[in-house]
């Protein structure tokens, strides 16, 4: 869609804004749903705590269910806004496309008539909004945004057809980044039936060729830095420290600042396989750019097997170090190298593994691309957000 820059103009309260926009406090055109619910131990209906919305990526990690919860929560219909008003969660902001309840820390808010709900989300996943909505917050140990405060809030409000449009080109960019998360999920899925049909199903006996190796054997785990003691150069020359946290969220403005002179084996970058060993537990493919990896966490490589492999085996003794890890008396559970080595993988014959890699290797590089063309997304998503809320740019309507 054509767009163009705004020429003419207007003061207001709240500054500069386009000179057919209104400035309107959020209470004329919001509204928040406080349909308070007790859910019941008979019906499975969905749920939604802060724990299930992404920091500062508009979309979900997981969805719970009802029955996991006994005290009152909100309902929110197919389209609501659910906005975490709790600090430092005020990005936490989610847009569901089904009706179900979700946490009180939570707000559910909808467009009054006359204002397109597709862009009042728009304005609640804007930096300007979350700022404001942390400026207001009140309470110390856990600050919750104050709708008496934010409600009062002044924000430049373009005519209806203006601002369909808006939220037609940031929807559009969110939309792709859906997408390629449904295929991402769709081929992580493949590939997971490919390895249990090739190896976790394969039976006693193992095919002529075939041996057993210890984890430790087929892959390098390489633990991370301890990053404090590389603090970065300064505010502008650093690599952003790649924590559990970021392995759940990203990069975000919460994440630490490291030296980008620290040995290179130690610098992340796309396509690379991260293993949390402590907390959560976890292995992902990493795709959000350079970062230092910090200690609790094992780059995992090889020179010798495909990355598919090692993997995918990682993933299949998840469950087994994850019960190892909580079985330990302590707040953060972990593993030893030692659980690494009593892991047992099996490996091909060079002419199978071969065979096995001409549809894996395709598959784990799809998701890469993809992963990385949704990080490209979000940055651009998240440039035009400001510039198309304020009028910096106009759409062509």
């Amino acid at each position: 869609m054509k767009t163009e820059i705004a020429t003419k103009f207007r003061e207001t309260e709240i500054g500069t804004i386009p000179e057919e926009w209104q400035s309107l406090e959020l209470y004329k055109f919001t509204e928040l749903a406080k349909d308070a619910y007790l859910p019941r131990q008979d019906e499975n209906i969905p749920y939604i705590g802060l724990e299930h919305i992404n920091q500062q990526t508009l979309s979900i990690n997981s969805i719970g269910k009802s029955t996991d919860v006994t005290s009152n929560k909100f309902r929110f219909r197919d389209g609501d806004i659910l906005f975490g008003k709790l600090r430092p969660y005020f990005r936490k902001v989610y847009r569901p496309r089904f009706a179900g309840i979700c946490s009180t820390d939570i707000w559910v808010a909808r467009a009054k008539t006359g204002f397109d709900q597709n862009w009042l989300f728009w304005l609640f996943a804007s930096e300007d909004f979350v700022n404001s909505a942390s400026g207001g917050s009140s309470g110390t140990r856990m600050p919750r945004a104050d709708w008496d405060h934010l409600k009062d809030t002044v924000w430049s409000v373009p005519e209806l057809s203006e601002q369909k449009q808006i939220a037609e080109i940031l929807s559009s960019l969110d939309d792709k980044i859906e997408l390629n998360r449904k295929i991402n999920a769709n081929l992580e899925s493949l590939a997971s039936s490919l390895f249990k049909k090739w190896f976790v199903d394969i039976g006693d006996e193992l095919p002529k060729g075939w041996e057993s190796k210890p984890l430790d054997e087929v892959a390098d785990f390489l633990n991370g830095l301890a990053l404090q003691k590389y603090p970065a150069e300064s505010e502008t020359d650093y690599l952003p420290v790649i924590k559990i946290r970021e392995l759940n969220n990203g990069i975000t403005d919460m994440t630490d600042k490291a030296s980008t002179k620290i040995p290179s084996e130690y610098i992340l970058k796309n396509g690379d396989i991260v293993f949390s060993w402590s907390g959560s537990l976890d292995v992902v493919i990493w795709c959000s750019g350079r970062g230092a990896l910090n200690q609790h966490l094992f780059k995992v490589t090889s020179d010798r097997y495909p990355k598919w492999f090692y993997y995918q085996w990682i993933r299949n003794f998840l469950p087994t170090f994850q019960g190892i890890a909580s079985d330990k008396a302590v707040t953060m559970g972990h593993i030893k190298r030692g659980h690494l080595t009593e892991s047992i993988v099996l490996v091909p014959d060079e002419q199978s593994l071969s065979k096995m890699d001409e549809l894996m290797s395709p598959i784990i590089e799809t998701v890469i691309n993809n992963s990385v063309e949704i990080q490209n997304l979000m940055v651009i998503r998240d440039s035009f957000l400001p510039r198309l809320m304020s009028g910096k740019i106009r759409v062509n309507i």
